[in-house]
C-alpha cells in the first residue's frame, strides 16, 4: 500500500504543471504558434490570383483543444516540454486557422517522437513510453476544463499521434461523462476509429456517433486519405478495422453525405515538417510568396469502403488545358521511393482545411441550439 502510494505520487509529481503557460503551444490572448501568418495565395482556374488574408474572430463563443501529430525531432524515445521549430510550425500548418471560429488551446506533451518512429520502422525498439504522452494530454485536458472552459462548447482536433491519444481520452474521460454535454465534436484525423461494420456508433465509444450531418454535434470526424488512384496497399496500417467485425470510421469534412469538392489550404511549399521554396502551383503565373495556397475547384472527396479499408479517397481534377497545376504534393517518401502505405498522411487535414473550419461553426451553432 505504500509503496503504491509513493509511485503514485512520484509519477504525479512527474507530470508537467499545466497552470504554467509555458506548457502551452497556443494559447488565447498571446503571440504564439497560432498566431502564425496565414495568408493565402487564391489561384481560380484561369490562373488569375490573388491573395485572401486571414482574420481571428475578436469573440469566439466556442473552444478548440488539438492536440499535434507525431513531428518531435528530439533525439529521445519521448519529447521534451520545450516544443522546437517542427512542433510551432505543424500548428501553424493544421490548426491555426481554426482561430477563424474558436479559442484555440494546445499543450505541448511528451510525445513518441519522430526520432523513435523512424527507429521503429526501420526495426528498431526505443523505449517509447506512450502512457506519459497520453498523461500529460490528460493532464492539460484536466487544466483546461478546471479554469478555462466555464461551460464553453470545444471542439477536440487531433491528428496522427495527437488522434490516438485524443480517442483515449474521449473514452475514458468524455463518452458518458459529464464532459460530454461540453462536446461540440471530435476530429480524430489521420488515425482509424473503430466501428462495427456499417454502423456509426460503437466500436471504442458507446454513445458517440460519427458525424453524418453538417448540423450534427457531439459526434466524430475521423478519415484517413489516399489518392483515389492509389488506394491503401494490403500493407497498410490505415483505414481498417483493428479486430474481426469493426472497420475505420470516414467522415468526409467537405460533404458528410457524399462527394463534393473540397476546399483546401495547401502549404505553398515544403510540408508541416519543414519549409522550401514553393512548388509551380501555376505554369506562368507569379511564383507563390504566401505561406498558403488555395485552388478552387482542384481536389475532391469521398468516402471510400473497399478491399477492407474504408478511406478518404482525393481526386485532383487536372485540366492539363488550364494553367495549374495538374497534381498536389503530399505523399511520404524516402528517397525517390513512395510509401504508398502512408497515402496523404502529411495532408490529411489540409485538403480539406477549409472545409473542417467551416463545419466547426456549424455542429458549435447546433450544440448551442440544443443548449
Amino acid at each position: 500500500m505504500i509503496l503504491a502510494l509513493a509511485l503514485a505520487m512520484a509519477a504525479q509529481s512527474d507530470t508537467p504543471d499545466y497552470r504554467n503557460t509555458a506548457n502551452w503551444l497556443c494559447r488565447p490572448g498571446r503571440q504564439d504558434a497560432c498566431a502564425a501568418d496565414l495568408s493565402t495565395t487564391v489561384i481560380a482556374a484561369d490562373g488569375k490570383q490573388s491573395v485572401e488574408p486571414f482574420k481571428a474572430a475578436t469573440d469566439p463563443k466556442f473552444d478548440c483543444f488539438y492536440v499535434y501529430p507525431t513531428i518531435s525531432l528530439d533525439t529521445t524515445p519521448n519529447s521534451d516540454m520545450v516544443p522546437g521549430p517542427e512542433e510551432q510550425r505543424v500548428a501553424q500548418f493544421q490548426v491555426a486557422r481554426f482561430a477563424k471560429n474558436c479559442r484555440l488551446y494546445a499543450p505541448v506533451y511528451r510525445q513518441v517522437t519522430l526520432t523513435a518512429l523512424r527507429s521503429v520502422m526501420g526495426g528498431g525498439t526505443p523505449a517509447i513510453d506512450r502512457d506519459k504522452a497520453y498523461g500529460d494530454v490528460k493532464a492539460a485536458w484536466d487544466d483546461y476544463m478546471a479554469h478555462d472552459n466555464k461551460g464553453r462548447g470545444v471542439v477536440l482536433i487531433g491528428h496522427s499521434q495527437g488522434s490516438l491519444v485524443l480517442t483515449q481520452l474521449v473514452a475514458r474521460e468524455i463518452d458518458g461523462k459529464p464532459a460530454q454535454k461540453q462536446l461540440v465534436s471530435a476530429m480524430l484525423i489521420g488515425s482509424s476509429v473503430p466501428v462495427p461494420v456499417g454502423k456509426d456508433v460503437g466500436g471504442v465509444f458507446p454513445t458517440i456517433p460519427l458525424c453524418r450531418s453538417a448540423d450534427q454535434a457531439g459526434c466524430i470526424v475521423t478519415y484517413e486519405s489516399f489518392r483515389a488512384d492509389s488506394p491503401p496497399p494490403p500493407t497498410s496500417r490505415f483505414a481498417k478495422g483493428d479486430r474481426p467485425g469493426v472497420e475505420a470510421g470516414c467522415t468526409n469534412p467537405a460533404a458528410l453525405g457524399g462527394k463534393a469538392v473540397a476546399h483546401a489550404y495547401l502549404n505553398a511549399g515544403g510540408n508541416m515538417l519543414i519549409q522550401a521554396p514553393a512548388e509551380a502551383w501555376s505554369k506562368d503565373g507569379p511564383a507563390v510568396t504566401t505561406p498558403f495556397v488555395s485552388l478552387p475547384g482542384l481536389i475532391s472527396t469521398e468516402c471510400v469502403n473497399k478491399d477492407g479499408f474504408n478511406y478518404l479517397a482525393v481526386t485532383v481534377n487536372a485540366d492539363p488545358a488550364d494553367p495549374r497545376t495538374d497534381t498536389i504534393p503530399g505523399d511520404i517518401k524516402v528517397g525517390a521511393v513512395t510509401l504508398k502505405d502512408w497515402g496523404l498522411h502529411l495532408i490529411d487535414m489540409n485538403v480539406v482545411q477549409g472545409d473542417l473550419v467551416d463545419l466547426s461553426a456549424r455542429q458549435y451553432r447546433a450544440w448551442a441550439k440544443k443548449r
